[in-house]
């Protein structure tokens, strides 16, 4: 029969606290290079000049900012700071 102690329960909880903490980190960033990823498509595909350039640019600044934000806590504010200009720059852009 299988044996059950209770003397771990603290440990068992703070394991528990910090693989949720990085589940919802990774989300939040596996989400916020998604919105990159579409926002440099649709310059890829509709921009008027430079479309490549300018896809290419601001998913690689995105991929930056997104790493930057998770190794500093996971405030995300440059990342979506980034995310708002390079979309408003998309849109610009558009012909």
């Amino acid at each position: 029969m299988a044996e059950h102690s209770s003397g771990n329960h603290a440990q068992d909880m703070e394991a528990h606290r910090s693989t949720y903490s990085a589940f919802v980190t990774g989300s939040i960033a596996l989400s916020l290079v998604c919105a990159f990823v579409l926002v440099s498509l649709v310059s890829f595909r509709f921009a008027g000049t430079l479309n490549v350039f300018m896809g290419f640019a601001g998913l690689i600044v995105g991929i930056v900012a997104v790493l930057i934000d998770v190794r500093t806590g996971g405030k995300w504010l440059l990342s979506l700071g980034a995310l708002v200009l390079f979309g408003l720059i998309t849109a610009i852009n558009v012909s």
